[in-house]
């Protein structure tokens, strides 16, 4: 069992996205402090289905607020760009499907593909290449710079097969954390 609030966060969402299913549009969440959320919002607490009694753990939690759904055309990066948090979140988090490559395969990516303008002819050529993988990453971040990722596999999908670390998607992590800079 995770231990520090970020992980257990960040393996709640992804245990809840996990069960909505594969395909699915990325899901950005709120994370704030659920001692916090209880004495400051308690009907929001309720609703969110947070009992007043349950003792909090060593070192607090977090809990997941789901935001509305991104839009659809907007490329993630710019997305990101746009948010400000209130004071009370705490963190964020964020879950995304993508396929990758293993490092060898990564490694034969035609040149001429590498370039910028060629993304949409990178995608294709990932799309078809036979050893890409679906992943779906939940990646997390605090303000204060703690950062937690989680990785599945579409076909390990287990719970038992879930990567976790620190650095496992740092530029997405980075993109996150910049949604708390000013």
């Amino acid at each position: 069992m995770a231990t520090a609030p970020l992980t257990r966060a960040v393996l709640e969402i992804d245990g809840y996205v996990s069960g909505l299913g594969w395909d699915k549009p990325a899901r950005l969440f709120a994370l704030v402090d659920t001692a916090r959320l209880r004495s400051e919002e308690p009907s929001l607490a309720d609703r969110l289905g947070l009992d007043p009694a349950q003792e909090e753990p060593i070192g607090g939690s977090l809990t997941p607020v789901e935001q509305e759904e991104l839009p659809p055309d907007a490329p993630l990066d710019e997305f990101l760009g746009t948010i400000a948090w209130p004071d009370a979140v705490v963190g964020c988090a964020l879950t995304v499907e993508r396929l990758m490559l293993s490092p060898d395969a990564e490694a034969a990516v035609p040149d001429e593909l590498r370039e910028e303008e060629n993304i949409d002819a990178l995608t294709k050529w990932v799309a078809e290449h036979p050893e890409r993988q679906e992943v779906r990453m939940t990646v997390g971040v605090l303000r204060g710079g703690e950062r937690e990722a989680a990785v599945r596999l579409r076909a390990k999908d287990e719970d038992t097969e879930v990567l976790t670390g620190r650095d496992l998607v740092p530029g997405l992590a980075d993109a996150l954390a910049a949604t708390f800079e000013s």
